[in-house]
């Protein structure tokens, strides 16, 4: 049965996995400009290979955060389900439970306009 702790602990996975992806997406930015100005400089091959394998683990990062967080907003939605059809409609934790939902749909719908 779901209960308001574990609301509050599936929204805080997920917003913790929503400063993770960014986290992930800033740092492939900063890679990406770090391997694009050592080609420009043109540094040594072996440094800017090791520098593009740091950039393709970099990226393998993304899709793998963003699976966990497809997950963890599902668990979130059925958890708040569940506690709304026992009776619990209000207070700060539903609330902020719904205001995550929305901001991890957001990180969704940004990412396919994107893409």
């Amino acid at each position: 049965m779901a209960t308001l702790k574990s609301l509050k602990i599936k929204t805080s996975t997920c917003k913790r996995l929503v400063k993770e992806l960014r986290s992930y997406e800033k740092e492939v930015e900063r890679e990406a400009a770090k391997t694009a100005d050592m080609k420009e400089k043109g540094a040594d091959p072996h440094d800017l290979k090791q520098q593009e394998n740091v950039l393709a683990e970099s990226r393998m990062m993304i899709p793998d955060c963003r699976k966990r967080l497809e997950a963890s907003l599902s668990d979130l939605k059925k958890t708040l389900t569940e506690l709304e059809d026992s009776g619990e409609k209000a207070g700060p934790e539903i609330d902020d439970a719904r205001n995550t939902m929305v901001e991890v749909e957001k990180v969704f719908e940004i990412e396919i306009t994107e893409a």
